[in-house]
């Protein structure tokens, strides 16, 4: 059953970046896996050559067809931290480990969250309730009048002071958190963006060493014709990876950081608003400013409704940047496993990879052979003059050849006395080169190689030791260390901010949230009182025997 591969700015969404992640760089080889969902198969390191074992709803082992030698394995990712509730699954245990594409993740992570929402329904609905109730009583039955209690009024003005502190404090968390968090995730996307330029340079580096060779000739000689048809097919190969690297770079890069930019500027405009309507509530109310309160209590149980929402999503956010954080790390750990995380943050197409790596070593071959046959068969011969245009007045102690550092069957192969390796030829030969006459071609003095020579075959040289240098990242490349090494960094460097910062943003609309559901509560409580105080009415009080005496005589 093949398995759906979200697409690249999704994977921004889990992380806010969280990953914020990764996204920047796009899968060329996968595409959609025919691999069966991972809680069908035992997790083992290498399946090679073997039957794959599956596990039938009954329970019993069921062998399958023996399939091709694999490169990968099953690996479930942050299965632990993973392990939640899934209310898809009738609230069973989630075991099929960190996985965005997969619904009962999303579900099982999502129902963190659910106390947060429960209580905004609760809110919206009941303090919604309240104030029709409250409304109807006052319509229809008209103002009833009330004991006034000296207690009531002073912890209503306490307890207001101390929820609008408690407010004040929750917007600082949430601004202070939601700069940091917004800086760390730039951080963090600017990071991913960078390994990917990286990568898509080096793959253009090798498409220019490639191009340069398919034009270096050695005094006319230059490398085979189906030698540079090969190159001009790998070329093509590489140079379209690199550009849909490059796009899709680009393209998830300023999707996130419009994202980033947008989450950024809500959570300012809610810190703003609600630190706003604490100050105006508290003043409203010790002014005794009762339909400004009521007005302010209206505004404020909507806007607590979507605070308490926004915090159980910010929730959802950081326990996913959590899980992501820990996946990230156990993929570092077992590299050889395939996993959801192939989705984030994939490896070049391998085939691609692979027929570079072999193309690379071939034309490297190629160049010293050429460049060998001319030091043979031109420069350590003393032609005679009728011998043009090989003849160039070669004379002096032979040249030493190149060595290759492949045999035919490109194995690596140790250099043979008498020969120099690709790193000191160029000086070694530059002993070689003779002093030409007026016209350039012809030498005048004890010498191998004219200066035109010399310069083209040093050409090939450079060329032949930059397509063996870059063997190494083509290696990296095909086996997956560069994605390895930016899940490491992420996870050691950009993790631990990820966390933290979105659990102050969270904190943050909690704190809010519950300060200000509160301050709605004592505006309304703390109004009335404050009212019957200024007013006289409704105390309870028992009268004087003066005033009694006084009641008799009337």
């Amino acid at each position: 059953m093949p398995r759906h591969r979200p697409p690249a700015f999704s994977v921004l969404v889990l992380a806010a970046f969280s990953l914020c992640c990764s996204p920047a760089l796009v899968s060329f080889s996968h595409g959609d896996s025919q691999i069966p969902p991972i809680s069908e198969w035992r997790t083992e390191d290498y399946y090679s050559g073997v039957e794959l074992v599956g596990v039938s709803p009954s329970g019993s082992v069921v062998e399958g067809p023996t399939m091709e030698p694999v490169e990968y394995s099953l690996f479930v990712l942050a299965a632990e931290r993973t392990r939640r509730k899934d209310p898809l699954n009738g609230f069973q245990a989630y075991t099929s480990g960190w996985n965005i594409s997969d619904r009962h993740y999303w579900a099982s992570v999502g129902f963190t969250a659910v106390p947060l929402f429960a209580v905004a329904a609760a809110w919206l609905l009941g303090f919604g309730l309240c104030l029709l109730v409250v409304s109807l009583c006052y319509f229809c039955c008209g103002r009833q009048s009330y004991g006034y209690s000296r207690m009531a009024y002073a912890l209503s003005l306490l307890f207001l002071i101390l929820f609008s502190i408690a407010s004040i404090i929750g917007c600082v968390i949430l601004y202070t958190g939601q700069g940091k968090f917004h800086n760390s995730t730039s951080e963090t996307l600017e990071y991913v963006v960078s390994q990917a330029d990286l990568t898509a340079q080096k793959l253009r580096d090798v498409s220019d060493y490639f191009a340069a060779a398919k034009q270096t000739g050695v005094d006319q000689v230059f490398l085979p014709s189906d030698v540079q048809t090969d190159i001009d097919q790998i070329e093509i190969k590489i140079n379209s990876s690199a550009s849909i690297l490059d796009d899709k770079t680009v393209h998830n890069s300023n999707d996130i950081k419009d994202l980033l930019d947008s989450i950024r500027l809500a959570l300012i405009i809610v810190a703003a608003i609600m630190l706003l309507l604490t100050f105006l509530g508290f003043l409203f109310s010790i002014f005794g400013m009762q339909l400004l309160v009521y007005i302010l209590v209206i505004t404020g149980w909507l806007l607590v409704t979507g605070t308490f929402i926004l915090s159980g999503t910010f929730l959802v956010l950081h326990n996913v940047a959590a899980d992501t954080c820990v996946a990230m790390d156990q993929w570092v750990r077992n590299p050889t496993a395939h996993t959801a995380l192939d989705d984030i943050l994939p490896c070049v197409d391998k085939v691609t990879a692979q027929e570079t790596l072999l193309k690379s070593k071939e034309v490297s071959a190629q160049l010293v052979d050429l460049v060998n046959e001319v030091i043979t068969n031109v420069s350590n011969i003393n032609f005679s003059p009728n011998f043009k245009p090989m003849y160039f007045n070669q004379s002096g102690p032979v040249m030493p050849t190149l060595c290759n550092p492949f045999h035919p069957d490109l194995t690596p192969r140790t250099c043979s006395s008498g020969e120099v390796d690709l790193q000191n030829a160029t000086q070694v030969w530059g002993n070689y080169v003779c002093q030409v006459s007026p016209t350039g071609d012809i030498c005048i003095t004890t010498g191998r190689l004219t200066p035109s020579l010399y310069s083209q075959m040093a050409s090939g040289v450079n060329l032949s030791y930059a397509l063996l240098n870059y063997s190494p990242t083509l290696v990296e490349l095909q086996d997956c260390t560069f994605v390895r090494q930016t899940f490491d960094d992420i996870h050691r460097k950009f993790c631990p901010g990820l966390q933290q910062y979105s659990r102050w943003v969270y904190v943050g609309l909690a704190t809010v949230s519950i300060a200000v559901m509160l301050s709605l509560i004592l505006w309304i409580i703390y109004g009335r009182e404050r009212h019957y105080r200024a007013s006289g009415k409704g105390f309870t009080s028992k009268p004087t025997d003066e005033e009694l005496e006084g009641t008799k005589e009337s």
